[in-house]
């Protein structure tokens, strides 16, 4: 028996799957060309492997695992935008339409504000997580919302935060130019409230979160081509280390580290 009443278990399960076939694009194996694409810090990674008394092959496994989940939080936040495109009066417009907003909401009924303000729009800027915007972000988020009231006098604009640091619907209040600004329809959300709100059900989110990670599971048991990924960054990094001929390993490994960002530096170059 499905227990959502906003999205059919089909909608739901399709969504669960490409979301799943994005993290798929992360999955392929790390080499050490991979690994240092963006050049890794090597003095962070002698300093965590000391610090926290790791082995070498657990802190490059953890540096793997933190590359991969950068990438994978713009696949979650695909996740958290995109579903609403299945529920009843939103709409998810195109990259760079209908001004570039993650979710659009209209209800002909009228949409009642915490304060009783009604509208019929709601124009949604999406974030993962409540910090993930700096001063100058904000600055520019809360002007794009400030013009669309201009253009639009029946609308409120919402930043909507999936991680936000309580349950709230508030006013937004940032600073812009160095002032602090605010209206009562530009509002700060955490997701729970977005999801009751154009749900018109006080518990949508936690609902949603409890059938999770049965579907989840469900697509990755019927979903044959995820391949499992074999990293080769630390035996290449041994491989590397051996050349080297120092004789204390650990240094070796260290020294072979130092070269994946330091390898034109003076002293490690060798001509």
């Amino acid at each position: 028996m499905w227990l959502l009443s906003f999205i059919s278990e089909e909608d739901f399960t399709n969504h669960v799957k490409l979301t799943i076939e994005k993290y798929g694009e992360k999955l392929e194996s790390f080499d050490i060309k991979r690994f240092n694409k963006n050049i890794v810090d090597p003095v962070k990674l002698i300093f965590d492997k000391t610090v926290y008394r790791a082995t070498w092959d657990e802190i490059i496994s953890n540096e793997i695992f933190r590359q991969r989940d950068k990438s994978n939080n713009n696949d979650i936040g695909y996740f958290h935008q995109r579903i609403f495109q299945y529920i009843k009066n939103c709409r998810v417009p195109e990259n760079g339409k209908e001004g570039g907003w993650d979710v659009i909401y209209e209800n002909v009924d009228g949409i009642t504000l915490p304060d009783g303000s009604i509208v019929h729009r709601i124009y949604v800027e999406m974030k993962n997580k409540h910090n993930t915007m700096n001063s100058s972000s904000a600055g520019k988020t809360f002007m794009k919302m400030q013009n669309q009231l201009l253009k639009d006098d029946d609308c409120a604009c919402f930043l909507v935060e999936a991680i936000a640091k309580k349950s709230q619907n508030i006013k937004w209040e940032t600073t812009v130019d160095k002032q602090k600004m605010g209206h009562k329809l530009i509002r700060r959300v955490s997701l729970d409230q977005f999801y009751s709100l154009v749900t018109g059900q006080e518990d949508a989110f936690y609902q949603m979160c409890l059938v999770l990670p049965k579907v989840i599971k469900s697509v990755v048991d019927t979903m044959d081509e995820i391949n499992i990924p074999h990293d080769t960054v630390i035996e290449e990094i041994r491989s590397l280390a051996k050349e080297l001929n120092i004789e204390s390993e650990d240094l070796s490994i260290a020294m072979a580290v130092y070269m994946l960002g330091f390898n034109d530096y003076k002293g490690f170059k060798h001509e």
